[in-house]
């Protein structure tokens, strides 16, 4: 008896930050083997990353970014695991997910491993419903429907733009809650998936996460934060914050919840807390700044909506410090490389 094809086989790539070995990917292997992997190295350039036997791989170090991207290389932070998106810019696949390098195969309730992929895929694959909420969760799912008094013309849903999973073991804290609960855990599987309404903001995180590149791609910039810039570990976040508001804009969902991996490693809450001193404070200014930001009409494409996005972020952010002008400017490079790198056809 044949076995069926992976999901999206030739579809999808994933997409893989890391400053070490991957021997992470021997766990991943059943799942991610069949897939086309891309690896940004950050850090040292001259250092060999090891990629175990048999993955299907390209990978990309600082000097590879600098030789594609030239000047425009300026808008990949250094030393970030930011660097990341690098990937999603010169990948020529329809879907991307990306994983830290310290993320595991998590295990159901009923102790079977988890395929990550297969998840988001099927989150990827089904619409969302962003413009009134099922008390029933995701309506598509198997042994699920809509809940009787949710209107029958909202019921095809919209398109899903981005799959946000989640962790167990090490909960994705900032430093000051990391540092007054140091030994907590999640242990706890919530086994659902839900459609982030419209008009609703979310702390995305990029360790675990897919999209689809086609229709969110150019928006999914994390921003310039690490190695010499004032602010880190908001990457992931600044980029959620950015392709919310142009997901609804743009009437494209976005979903949370399953699939869950397992997130191995604690990182420094002192070390952290520098990186995201600033943030803490400037996200009081940010979120309020993104509930409150509308498009234009004019605006029907990502690289537009994120361009007039950037002119916002230029003069009302600016104002609370001149590094939000800098990202500005970086948001408006990352959309000239995306298109130099990704012609229109």
């Amino acid at each position: 008896m044949a076995t069926a094809a992976p999901p999206l086989k030739d579809e999808l790539d994933i997409v893989i930050p890391t400053i070490r070995n991957l021997d992470f990917l021997e766990m991943w292997r059943p799942f991610f083997q069949p897939y086309h992997l891309i690896i940004v190295q950050d850090g040292d350039p001259s250092k060999k990353i090891n990629v175990p036997e048999g993955f299907d791989y390209e990978l990309y170090n600082r000097n590879d970014i600098n030789r594609i991207l030239g000047p425009k290389a300026s808008c990949i932070s250094f030393k970030d695991s930011a660097c990341r998106c690098f990937g999603y810019m010169v990948s020529k696949k329809k879907y991307i997910f990306t994983i830290d390098d310290d993320c595991f195969v998590a295990k159901d309730p009923k102790g079977n491993q988890i395929n990550a992929l297969e998840q988001h895929i099927k989150n990827l694959l089904t619409p969302s419903t962003p413009l009134f909420f099922n008390t029933l969760y995701d309506p598509f799912r198997e042994g699920s429907d809509f809940v009787r008094g949710y209107p029958f013309s909202l019921r095809e849903g919209v398109t899903t733009a981005i799959s946000h999973g989640l962790w167990l073991n090490i909960p994705d804290y900032d430093a000051p809650t990391q540092l007054v609960k140091p030994l907590e855990r999640n242990n706890k599987y919530v086994d659902a998936v839900l459609t982030i309404p419209k008009g609703t903001l979310f702390p995305m995180c990029g360790m675990n996460l897919a999209f689809d590149r086609e229709l969110i791609g150019p928006a999914m910039y994390f921003g310039l934060m690490g190695d010499g810039q004032p602010i880190g570990r908001y990457d992931d976040m600044w980029a959620g914050w950015c392709t919310k508001v142009i997901c609804d804009h743009l009437n494209l969902g976005v979903k949370t919840g399953l699939p869950y991996i397992w997130h191995s490693k604690a990182s420094n809450p002192f070390v952290n807390l520098k990186k995201e001193y600033n943030g803490i404070f400037w996200q009081e200014e940010a979120i309020p700044f993104f509930q409150n930001s509308t498009l234009s009409k004019e605006s029907i494409t990502v690289q537009k909506c994120y361009v007039e996005l950037s002119k916002q972020v230029r003069e009302k952010l600016g104002k609370v410090d001149p590094y939000f002008v800098k990202l500005a400017d970086a948001m408006e490079t990352w959309i000239e490389a995306w298109d130099e790198l990704n012609p229109t056809k």
